[in-house]
């Protein structure tokens, strides 16, 4: 192949600089190399220097953190996204802009062919080439792990060939400003305890401050909009956050997960702000939605969830859920405090002008206004159905007298 060119995601690890490489090698590709920053912490300048070191014909850098916070985490929170109620979804939801960016220059420089360093085991496949099919039709997607059947041996092999710097690493991970996910080594075994060096944003239990912090987070429709009654945009909200929650240990995750390709894996993740901010949203919710608008939107935020893990960021189904979501958030203002305490984030108060809790109500003092009579019709009617139907089943038979029935029945004729 001549003058073929290749758009490649890439990260500047193992994978794609062989990848890099390779593809110059096998399709004698000019490569243009595309690195999006969405809160990892890298060394922009020196993955730009091993792009260009191992051939790239160019390079973007394209800073997306504000976009990624503002079009992404948002929509996140409004729909409290938790995939199978514990995953706060930070790698995946990074995926669907990585994919527009690497569009986005593929149009621009005209190249045809769409590289990423995806396996044939993980989620981000399936993310990264649905995504694509989605926005360029007309793009071949090039998954070379898979497809090339590569293993990290012969990649680090090839590596030491090549000048490629080899990782003693043991763990692969992953990181924005949603979430780190931490795999490999011993994680592998889900029976172990994660060791203490796989976690950078937390602090253990035991090391954790002995005093609470408290945050207050203040919310206008569903969407954090300050701190401590500071006002600032969602970034640095989560910035933050990340910073306060997780010196009291808050954010730590480990549990098995399905992924997409039906293997079950054990991840760990660390999330400080994204676990403080859905406890909090989830709480303000309470306070202002009426319970059927919350009964249903559960299960709307659980499909959410759903999809965009798996995916599906493009499916139809997704825009709709956030329409009922958009409306249903229109009544979530307000600020909630939180408390911050070894491990934990504890929703301590909450207050709303759009509150449906009434203390005249709810109170038991001789203020209240809820007239108590009113109760024992309502029980009656309530329970009515089902009450008839336990004695149905179990032969429970009214004592009411059918032949005074009858009677009665005649006088009114």
């Amino acid at each position: 192949m001549i003058n073929v060119r290749i758009v490649l995601a890439y990260s500047g690890g193992l994978d794609t600089s062989v990848i890099l490489k390779l593809m110059q090698e096998k399709l004698g590709a000019e490569v243009i190399t595309v690195t999006v920053d969405v809160g990892q912490k890298d060394d922009f300048e020196k993955i730009e220097e091993k792009a260009y070191k191992f051939g790239a014909v160019k390079h973007y850098y394209i800073d997306a953190k504000e976009e990624f916070a503002e079009n992404y985490v948002c929509k996140a929170i409004k729909a409290n996204a938790l995939y199978e109620n514990a995953y706060p979804l930070s790698t995946a939801l990074a995926r669907p802009l990585i994919v527009e960016k690497l569009v986005e220059v593929a149009k621009k420089e005209g190249a045809g062919i769409i590289a990423h360093g995806c396996t044939g085991k993980g989620n981000d496949q399936v993310r990264f080439n649905l995504g694509i099919k989605a926005l360029m039709p007309e793009a071949e997607i090039l998954q070379p792990v898979a497809e090339w059947n590569l293993t990290r041996d012969w990649e680090m092999e090839y590596a030491k060939k090549h000048g490629i710097p080899v990782s003693d690493k043991i763990y692969s991970i992953d990181e924005n400003i949603w979430g780190r996910s931490i795999e490999g080594g011993v994680l592998e075994d889900p029976s172990i305890e994660p060791p203490e060096e796989v976690f950078e944003w937390t602090v253990s239990i035991e090391k954790a401050p002995d005093k609470p912090e408290y945050v207050t987070i203040g919310f206008e429709n569903g969407v954090p909009v300050s701190l401590n009654g500071e006002k600032m945009k969602l970034l640095e909200l989560i910035l933050k956050l990340n910073e306060i929650a997780g010196k009291h240990g808050v954010g730590r995750i480990d549990h098995i997960e399905d992924r997409s390709v039906g293997i079950k894996s054990r991840e760990v993740y660390e999330a400080p702000a994204a676990v403080t901010l859905i406890k909090a949203h989830q709480d303000l919710e309470k306070l202002t939605l009426t319970k059927w608008v919350i009964e249903f939107k559960s299960i709307v935020d659980s499909k959410w969830s759903w999809l965009v893990y798996n995916g599906l960021w493009y499916e139809p189904l997704r825009l709709a859920l956030e329409g009922f979501i958009d409306e249903a958030e229109k009544a979530v203002n307000g600020e909630v405090t939180v408390k911050l305490w070894k491990g934990n984030a504890i929703v301590v108060g909450r207050k709303s002008d759009n509150a449906l809790y009434d203390v005249k109500m709810a109170t038991y003092e001789k203020f209240s206004t809820f007239d108590q009579k009113l109760a024992k019709g309502f029980i009656e009617l309530f329970g009515m159905q089902s009450v008839l139907a336990y004695n149905m089943l179990h032969g429970v038979h009214s004592t009411s007298n059918i032949s005074e029935i009858k009677e009665a029945i005649k006088t009114l004729e």
